[in-house]
Formats: structure tokens, sequence, C-alpha cells
């Protein structure tokens, strides 16, 4: 395959989203023909908002958090992204992420750019109603750069179907009508689509299915290791078991259980059913969450948090294949020593796209005010994913490159065209 040539960077220099988000944009640009001028426009966002977000507490005591949203790149559709809740939540965070947003948007061929944002707490110091004050003051914050047709945030770390609700509502109150499309990832009450939280997991374990079989295999003779039991690893462990796979090891924050004749994921709580209770099923053993990465199996799944694969265990990678159903598992210097051995890594943009894909179904249906069942959902999602698959496969094959590369390829492709054919404002 070709890859770019090694580099001798450490990690730490690479864990900023933003700059790796850049370095990913400069490989893609190295593949295809595209005019500087707009590689040199993707490397920085349109726009980044700041904001203060006072909130009164249950004691009656007042607080400040700083909120942000980056919007990185409208030219195929409105800025969309999620709104994390997270203590470390940064402008450079944002828009790094924002990034990511573009080109998963891009490579799904979804009529949307991307956008991130957020607000610097802690999630878990707040009561529900603080929460929800929280909330209702950030959108406020933000109600001149959102909206239907602008920017449509969705549900990220540290926030939910519940918070996106609150948003709507606050939003809908300051506009004076009703506006669904305001966000997506509500509840399906008030507009949100169904399937919207298990998509992400869904998108995973058919991409899943699709690398086994491109690989000549049956998913009835594959092993699979799961890091993190949450929506995304959940979901798609589940699927993948349900479709055949044998699912040896599963884990939460606590450490993982394994079984190497296979575990039934079913049985076992997810984190939103029953926090970090996966060390409290009945297993052969129980290992670590760095044992699970190393475990030697078929395909394996990090869909926990970013940065789990590194340069110091890339080489302990005993899978075949690796799908990143977390955002970023994999830092830039691990991707080069894993395509460098062969190791077929496919990325977050393609594998965990299933939620912003269902998000533009969502969208779409607030758009008609007409729900649609679960049944065509998935049947929508499955045919969305397949073709993304197919066109990232394709560039695999032609260019004879990663997949990480190849899908960015395709995503790179999509948005250098649109923005030719729009031009630059003088």
């Amino acid at each position: 395959m070709t890859t770019t040539p090694p580099t001798h960077e450490t990690d730490d220099e690479l864990d900023s989203a933003l700059v790796t988000a850049r370095r990913q944009l400069e490989r893609a640009a190295a593949h295809i023909d595209v005019d500087p001028g707009v590689i040199e426009r993707l490397k920085h966002p349109t726009k980044v908002q700041q904001v203060s977000v006072p909130l009164e507490r249950d004691d009656g005591s007042v607080e400040v958090y700083t909120g942000y949203r980056a919007q990185h790149d409208d030219v195929r559709g409105p800025y969309k992204g999620g709104l994390r809740y997270h203590p470390e939540v940064t402008a450079e965070e944002c828009t790094g992420l924002s990034m990511w947003m573009t080109w998963k948007c891009a490579v799904m061929d979804l009529p949307f750019g991307g956008g991130k944002g957020g607000v610097a707490v802690d999630p878990k110091s707040l009561s529900s109603d603080e929460t929800e004050r929280l909330t209702r003051r950030f959108a406020e914050e933000l109600r001149d750069v959102v909206g239907p047709t602008k920017d449509v945030p969705a549900p990220d770390m540290g926030t939910d179907a519940q918070t996106m609700a609150w948003f709507m509502d606050a939003y809908s109150m300051q506009q004076g009508e009703t506006v669904p499309g305001i966000v997506t990832g509500k509840p399906p009450v008030i507009g949100g689509s169904y399937g919207r939280e298990e998509a992400p997991g869904r998108s995973t374990a058919i991409v899943t299915r699709e690398a086994v079989d491109y690989n000549g295999r049956d998913l009835s003779d594959t092993t699979v290791a799961v890091q993190g039991f949450g929506s995304v690893g959940a979901n798609a462990a589940r699927l993948l078991e349900d479709w055949g796979a044998t699912i040896v090891a599963v884990s939460d924050v606590n450490g993982a259980i394994y079984d190497p004749d296979g575990l039934s994921t079913h049985d076992v709580p997810t984190h939103e059913e029953e926090p970090e209770a996966v060390l409290e099923q009945d297993a052969p053993e129980t290992i670590t969450n760095e044992d699970v990465l190393e475990l030697d199996v078929d395909v394996l799944i990090p869909a926990a948090v970013g940065n789990v694969i590194t340069a110091d265990n890339a080489d302990a990678i005993a899978a075949d294949i690796v799908v990143e159903g977390a955002n970023g598992p994999t830092t830039f210097a691990a991707d080069s020593i894993l395509a460098e051995r062969d190791v077929q890594v496919i990325p977050d943009i393609l594998a965990n796209a299933g939620g912003v894909t269902v998000s533009y179904f969502e969208w779409l249906q607030d758009i008609n005010r007409r729900q649609w069942s679960l049944e065509r959902v998935n049947a929508e999602l499955e045919e969305h994913m397949l073709e993304a698959w197919n066109d990232v496969r394709s560039e695999v094959e032609a260019k004879d490159l990663t997949w990480r590369d190849a899908a960015y390829v395709v995503a790179l492709s999509r948005i250098a065209e649109a923005k030719a054919t729009r031009g630059l404002w003088p």
C-alpha cells in the first residue's frame, strides 16, 4: 500500500485534534490534483464563536462557563456536528473536530459541512436542573450562529437526547415557533429519528462486516474484540454477534471480560443501561483495557476514547483489521506503523458515520414533518453505508492507498469540486 514516509515525531506532538486533522488533509492532498488554494482554505475554520455561559447553581451562587462553536466549512451545506460538555473543551479541540466532521459528511456524500462545539464544564458536577439551565442559556448565546439551514448541532460527549430537547425548546421559544430541525439526536416524540442513538454502532458493524468480506473471510469464522461498551461499542458488538461473529472481549472504563469461546453480548449491560457493570459479568478472564487492544483476534474495534493506539503499542496490535468505532482512537504516528505492518485500519470518518447519516435523515424528517419507521431508517442507513464503503474501496484499489487515505481522498475530492464550482468571493 502507498503510505506517507514514517515520521519521527512523537505522539505527544500529535495529540491535538487540529494538528492531526491538518496532517490528514495534507496526506490526502498528496494523492489527488487539488488547487493548493483550496487546501489552504480547508486548513482554517470559517468561524469560531466563543461565548460566556452564566449559570445560577442550585444553591443560588453564579458561575460562568466558556462555550464554543467552531464552524469549519459549509461549501456543501449547513455546518453539522455535536455539542459536548467536558472540562477540557477548547476552541482548538472544537476546530479540529469540526474539520473531522467536514470530512465525515463529505465521505458519506451528505449535504452538510463540519461543525463542533461545547461548554468547558464537568457535566457530572451539575444537577439535572443545572444542566437544563446551562443548555438553555448556551442555546441563547449561540442563537445567531445556528439554525436548521445554518448550523445544526447534535449530542456528543456529556450530552444526550434530553440536552437536545432543551436546546430545541430554548431556540424555538426565542424564534416564536417550533423549529425541530435546529438540532438532531432529539427524542422521537419531538421530531427525533428512530435509530439515531444506535446508528454509529450499527454503521461500525456494517463496515466491519464489509471489511471481513473484502478480505475473503466469513463472519462466522471471525473473532472480534471491542474496547468500550457504550452506545457505539455495544451496538456494534451485539449486531456482529447476531450476524455470526464471535465477540471474545468487551470493556468499560474499569477493564474487560474475555472469553476466547465468545461472550453473549446481549447479556452484558451497556454503559447507558448500567454504568461500569462489565466487570461484574461472569467470564473466564478479566483483562485490562490495554490488553484488549493487543488480543490475538481478527478484528479490533476501539470504540471508547481517542488516542488509545499509539506509537508505544502499535507494534503489539495483533488484529489484521482495526475498525475505528471511536473518534480518533489511532494517533498519527501509530497509523504509519500499522500501515507498514499491513494492518488495515478502517477510519472513523467512515466506520462511525452512521450517527451523522441518521442525523441527516432526522433533518429531512423535520423539514418534511414526516417521521420514518425504524425499518426505513435502518434500510436507508445500510444503503448509504454500502455506497460510501464502495466509494472508498474503489480509491483503495485504484490508487493502492490505505483505507484512511482513501476515505480522505473521497471526501477531499467532493469538497474541492464544490469549492471550485462555487468559486471564491472576491
